[in-house]
């Protein structure tokens, strides 16, 4: 149990408990039958715990440099080796269950994960360490529509929604990390943008995420008042990242305001049944 729990913290438990809460809303919204929409949604929560555990396996030797006592591995809890075997398994897994919803997921899901294992194994250190975000999180919406029959590719606006959150999620991810990020030679595009600039384009980009989920609806004929509401829900959320970041400094509360900016734009798409297809 204790080796279990050790794994369990090293998945980055909250936003991969978000991104699997998104797969199942949006399998909802595309009117996924309740089986695949439960299959989806531990395909994506393996895949999830994949990519957290490898990126705190790979990031292993930093967490220790700057005395990330919050890390399971830098503690000690679970030896790199046993979190590199539940890394695999888990995307081994993950791909296995996407494979058995349909090969159109699989290979969606599969691009998905080398675009999010990519970032952790060498582009978090580059100017293009924001690509394998607008890769994964523009594909995203598909893994609903591809899971449901027939299946097809989610329309252009979702895979504009998708990549758009996709850069919001880590422009403000790394900022609480900004420090000792620069003392383990890492530089991604937010470190070279700055913090401020870094969030000011992740609430831009958030508003552009909701101004298309906001057209997909319209297209639809599927936008009514509660749209509207979460609309400005999101535009609310966006706006209070970026009031965050000018009085305070970078903090972890900022990155949950684009988590919950993420979990109204589903609920817009809920909200507007039949969007999506």
């Amino acid at each position: 149990m204790t080796t279990l729990r050790a794994l369990w913290g090293s998945t980055h438990p909250g936003p991969s408990v978000v991104v699997t809460v998104l797969a199942v809303a949006l399998g909802i919204a595309s009117g996924v039958e309740p089986w695949r929409v439960a299959l989806l949604g531990v395909a994506v929560l393996c895949g999830q715990l994949s990519v957290g555990i490898s990126n705190d396996v790979i990031d292993r030797d930093r967490d220790t440099a700057v005395g990330r006592t919050d890390k399971p591995l830098v503690r000690g809890d679970v030896s790199a080796r046993t979190a590199s075997i539940a890394a695999v398994g888990a995307l081994v897994l993950s791909l296995l269950l996407s494979a058995a919803i349909g090969w159109g997921m699989l290979a969606a899901h599969a691009v998905a994960l080398a675009a999010a294992w990519s970032y952790n194994a060498a582009l978090k250190s580059t100017a293009l360490s924001i690509a394998p975000f607008l890769v994964s999180f523009g594909i995203f919406p598909s893994l609903a529509t591809l899971s449901a029959v027939p299946s097809q590719l989610a329309p252009p606006w979702a895979w504009i929604a998708g990549a758009a959150l996709g850069a919001a999620v880590h422009l403000t991810n790394v900022l609480p990390d900004l420090d000792d990020d620069d003392r383990t030679g890492v530089r991604g595009l937010p470190h070279r943008l700055g913090p401020r600039v870094s969030v000011v384009i992740a609430a831009a980009a958030i508003t552009a995420g909701a101004v298309a989920v906001l057209s997909g609806a319209a297209a639809a004929g599927a936008l009514g008042a509660v749209s509207w509401v979460l609309f400005a829900g999101v535009v609310a959320l966006a706006a209070a990242t970026v009031v965050r970041v000018l009085v305070r400094r970078p903090e972890r509360v900022v990155f949950r305001l684009v988590m919950a900016s993420a979990l109204v734009l589903a609920a817009l798409l809920v909200a507007s049944p039949g969007a999506l297809r």
